[in-house]
């Protein structure tokens, strides 16, 4: 590789940028009306426009994506996370032109994006899966019986997507066939397929994920566990790693088997496995791959020294082997990640677009601030609404506790309202502070969080808004 198209925007096209710049690679922006100005645009050694603002008008037009590379000699195409990160349809296309996709193949994206064909490579491989439905599509009459077979409640999920869209809850076997027919309805407008699966319903779980890169020969390292139970309506809050509320022992059982798991197919790239873990039972469960890099990559950074964006880059070419072993991994500490966002706490994070009139980010020992946002930045109702990621780190949890809560209290931002006090909110919060809590925790705190915050931090003080 020597030009690499970066086909993306915010702060992940400007996390790819530097890493290309730093591994000696020329670089192209695409960017659509809405970006024209934007910072990713202006580092680039060249840029693009692709089309109108909203999305599929420009950045999930995966044949523009490819033309502009071919026209502009580019030799990659590095998609982030996000749009089409996960497309093997844009893989497929890359690999018909000569285009290296930095990324697994097209077969490989297909295989694992659908739940219920990666639920199959992982019993294949000899990994826990929670128990469900089997390698099909889910009727009633499969649903029923797993009712009555393992009890209630039972989870039913879309087998195509993830996000929460297409998925419910089942209590009784009175509630199946009306959550199995929305289920489907929202499966079909969100991914194009229908197709739903169900599981037995864990109640009280952590969401731990595994960061792992693999190279065209075979090996496949991992980069330590994430804790991402911190969620509202299946959407990450607040990342940690390495996992501390489970023992070393089950990370490491929780490490091999994502190894495992991904060595059977010929992963290559960087990739997360993500896991449900009962605490109450040590027991844990593999519930779906991401083929690409993940949002909270940082906190396995900050963790481990080891660059993961620029490892991708490096592997996509057949000819590089992993630049590092797995027992060069050597964990230290704990990192949390916390995703500062343009949202409206006290109206159900709906977003807050406008543009950034004053802007003072977070500096010191252990801080680091991932953005794309200057003063100016116009934060567009057509994309996401993330402003920075700050991701601290530091000798034990607590510590790395304490300086989040220090770094977010550095942190201003005028001219749109954030998330700030609600993150603050969170990690003040006695069970966060104890690491006791789950993924529906946030959710069941959510009303004594925002409340604590409107008596505490008038709208407009230190903190930022609410």
């Amino acid at each position: 590789m020597s030009r690499v198209l970066v086909a993306n925007r915010g702060e992940i096209a400007v996390r790819i940028l530097r890493a290309c710049q730093e591994l000696g690679l020329e670089t192209v922006a695409v960017y659509s009306e809405a970006d024209a100005d934007a910072r990713h645009v202006a580092m680039a050694d060249r840029a693009v426009r692709i089309g109108g603002p909203r999305p599929g008008e420009s950045y999930l037009r995966a044949e523009t994506l490819v033309q502009v590379a071919l026209a502009v000699g580019a030799d990659a195409i590095h998609p982030g996370y996000g749009f089409l990160a996960e497309s093997a349809h844009l893989a497929r296309l890359c690999a018909d032109s000569g285009v290296t996709f930095v990324g697994p193949s097209a077969e490989i994206i297909d295989r694992l994006g659908d739940k219920v064909n990666a639920r199959r490579i992982a019993v294949e491989a000899g990994v826990p899966v929670v128990e469900g439905t089997g390698d099909r599509a889910a009727s009633v009459e499969d649903l029923l019986e797993l009712g009555e077979r393992q009890g209630y409640p039972i989870l039913v999920k879309a087998a195509a997507g993830g996000g929460g869209r297409g998925m419910r809850i089942i209590r009784d076997a009175d509630e199946v066939r009306g959550n199995l027919e929305d289920a489907q309805r929202e499966a079909l407008a969100a991914f194009g397929s229908d197709v739903i699966f169900g599981e037995c319903y864990l109640e009280r779980i952590r969401h731990i994920e595994v960061q792992v890169v693999g190279d065209h020969g075979g090996d496949v390292v991992h980069v330590g566990t994430r804790d991402c139970s911190v969620q509202r309506r299946y959407q990450k809050i607040v990342e940690e790693g390495p996992a501390t509320a489970i023992s070393p022992e089950l990370r490491a059982r929780i490490e091999e088997d994502a190894v495992r798991l991904v060595g059977s197919i010929g992963y290559v790239g960087a990739g997360t496995v993500e896991f449900v873990v009962d605490l109450n039972r040590g027991t844990h469960h593999f519930i779906e791959m991401n083929t690409r890099i993940q949002v909270e990559h940082p906190v396995s950074e900050m963790v481990s020294d080891i660059d993961l964006v620029r490892e991708q880059l490096w592997v996509a070419d057949p000819e590089h082997r992993l630049s590092f072993a797995q027992s060069d991994v050597l964990l230290r500490g704990v990192a949390i990640e916390l995703r500062i966002n343009a949202e409206d706490a006290r109206n159900g994070m709906m977003p807050s677009p406008g543009r950034i009139t004053g802007l003072q980010l977070p500096g010191g020992p252990g801080v680091r601030v991932d953005t794309h946002c200057t003063v100016g930045a116009m934060i567009s109702p057509y994309y996401d609404s993330m402003i920075a990621k700050i991701i601290v780190h530091d000798r034990d949890r607590d510590a790395a506790r304490r300086r989040a809560i220090r770094a977010l209290s550095e942190t201003h931002i005028d001219g749109v309202t954030t998330n700030i006090p609600f993150l603050l909110g969170v990690l003040e919060h006695a069970n966060y502070e104890a690491n006791l809590f789950h993924t529906k925790w946030l959710e069941e705190q959510m009303p004594s969080i925002l409340q604590v915050l409107e008596s505490a931090t008038p709208q407009g003080e230190a903190r930022g808004d609410l």
